[in-house]
């Protein structure tokens, strides 16, 4: 008994995930989280729930399960290095291997921009009855106000009330509508390629892993300055990012499984294709009641403004890089690399007549970058030289390249139309 007593006066147990500690790390994998809820996500899950019911829901498990070993793989690269993905790239990589691959993510990252500032357009057409090219003009000026007026963490907090509401939005929609869950379980873990889904599959993985977000997590991570000296420090930030990115993957795993559970629900039941999202939202309004509609348009311009900012600062960090710097949006490369995503992107949608199609078209592209992204990261964090003692393990190495392979032979078979 007087051990007991003893026991419960002891002050000196060794703390283990206090509850302060993992709301201090939560944020980077959060920015990073709502890339992958982004307008393009939108189209690519609606058009795969809408015609093949919940056949595809295994893409999203194994594109999140995908994404949570790169994005974990990346952050310790900027944990231990102190260097973003494309700085790295540069100072450690022959040029004609890191200029290529940079140049082609800078394009992958106009590719996201395109699809964000469209969902943004979208939204405020559906909202407000604002011409596409009216809403793309006024999505791109505020988010280029936001970014270049505010620090990281005032934008890291925006973007976590973004996602919050985004989240409640899909489940309120989640509650009006009948799923079929044991043939979604199913769905979930089983793959199946129904004939012609081809496309529809590499957009939701290319909307899921992102090329521009594997830039943005390594870069994201300095802005905490986690870059510690000692081995403490060190092995403490590396487990608390691990946590903050497993939660905020899983977060968007539940989301864009949402979408596709809700267009399964209602679209493919009464075999309505979506082949645009204000389709989508004019079609939810008999069937689930006018909230719906008006939550699913709030929800999307949520989606579509925080996915821009964070498609803007991944271009500014990648072409930051390129010059071996890191991305500062008073810095005149940061600021290039954020103009020249966002207003190509803006020109780029002056001339696309089917905006879905387009989103859907941009998720495709960036599925066709990523392997060369994943190749390129995988080396780098694979080697002593850049990693010292925290280079990967021969296992890690193995499951990161055969994630780039799978990603490849994928790309393969669309080319090839299978």
């Amino acid at each position: 008994m007087s051990n007991f007593i003893d026991e419960l006066k002891r002050k000196d147990h060794k703390r283990y995930l206090g509850g302060l500690d993992f709301f201090k790390y939560i944020g980077p994998g959060l920015l990073v989280t709502v890339g992958f809820i982004d307008p393009g996500n939108w189209a690519s899950n609606f058009a795969a729930g809408s015609e093949f019911g919940y056949a595809l829901l295994w893409v999203v498990t194994l594109s999140t399960i995908m994404l949570i070993v790169l994005q974990h793989n990346v952050a310790h690269l900027g944990i231990v290095t102190g260097l973003c993905l494309s700085e790295a790239a540069t100072q450690y990589c022959p040029k004609w291997i890191a200029r290529p691959v940079l140049g082609s993510a800078v394009l992958a990252s106009i590719s996201t921009s395109l699809a964000e500032i469209l969902g943004g357009a979208i939204a405020l057409q559906m909202l407000l009855d604002i011409p596409i090219v009216w809403g793309s003009i006024l999505t791109t000026l505020f988010v280029i106000i936001m970014l270049f007026s505010n620090s990281y963490k005032k934008i890291e907090r925006a973007i976590i009330a973004f996602v919050s509401v985004i989240g409640l939005s899909f489940l309120y929609e989640l509650f009006l509508v009948d799923i079929d869950w044991p043939m979604a379980v199913r769905a979930w873990v089983v793959p199946s390629i129904p004939q012609g889904s081809m496309l529809i599959i590499m957009s939701v993985l290319g909307a899921v892993v992102m090329p521009h977000n594997l830039f943005l997590h390594s870069e994201v991570i300095q802005s905490h300055e986690y870059n510690k000296q000692d081995e403490d420090s060190i092995r403490k930030v590396l487990k608390y990012e691990f946590y903050d990115t497993l939660f905020s993957m899983i977060v968007g795993w539940a989301i864009n499984s949402a979408m596709i559970l809700l267009a399964a629900a209602t679209f493919f039941k009464t075999n309505t294709q979506v082949e645009e999202l204000q389709q989508a939202k004019s079609l939810l309004d008999p069937l689930l009641g006018n909230n719906a509609g008006l939550i699913f348009a709030l929800a999307l311009l949520m989606a579509g403004i925080s996915s821009t900012i964070t498609s803007g600062m991944a271009a500014g960090s990648i072409f930051a890089g390129i010059f071996g710097e890191s991305y500062h949006i008073k810095d005149i490369h940061s600021r290039i690399g954020v103009l020249l995503s966002l207003g190509v992107a803006l020109v780029i949608i002056f001339f696309i007549d089917n905006p879905f199609y387009g989103l859907i078209i941009s998720q495709m592209i960036l599925s066709i970058q990523l392997p060369f992204t994943v190749f390129l990261q995988v080396g780098l964090t694979s080697s002593k030289r850049v990693m010292g003692k925290y280079a990967n393990s021969c296992w890690s190495s193995f499951v990161l390249y055969t994630i780039a392979i799978i990603v490849s032979v994928l790309n393969i078979m669309l080319l090839f139309g299978f």
